[in-house]
C-alpha cells in the first residue's frame, strides 16, 4: 500500500500543531502496516460512503479512502467532542 496525500490534507497537516504532526508520522506507519491497527481505531465515517476516519491521538483524526493499493488521505482536523 502507499499514501496518496490531496492538498486539503497537506495544508491542514501544516497548520496542526507539531506534536499532531509527529504523532500523525507514527499513525500513517500503522496505516500501511496494517490499517486495522488498533491504535488507529479505523472505521467507516458516517454519512459519507467510501471514506474512513483514524485516529492521530485523543483530539485529532485524519479521514482517508482506499483506493486499489494506495490510501488517499483527504483531510486532518482536530475532532469535536
Amino acid at each position: 500500500m502507499k499514501l496518496a496525500y490531496s492538498k486539503r490534507f497537506l495544508d491542514s497537516l501544516a497548520e496542526a500543531p507539531p506534536a499532531v504532526q509527529k504523532a500523525f508520522l507514527k499513525q500513517s506507519q500503522f496505516l500501511l502496516e496494517d490499517f486495522r491497527h488498533p491504535s488507529l481505531r479505523a472505521k467507516k465515517y458516517e454519512g459519507l460512503e467510501d471514506i474512513w476516519q483514524a485516529r492521530v491521538n485523543r483530539d485529532w483524526r485524519f479521514y482517508f479512502s482506499i483506493e486499489g493499493d494506495v490510501y488517499r488521505l483527504h483531510e486532518i482536523k482536530s475532532h469535536p467532542k
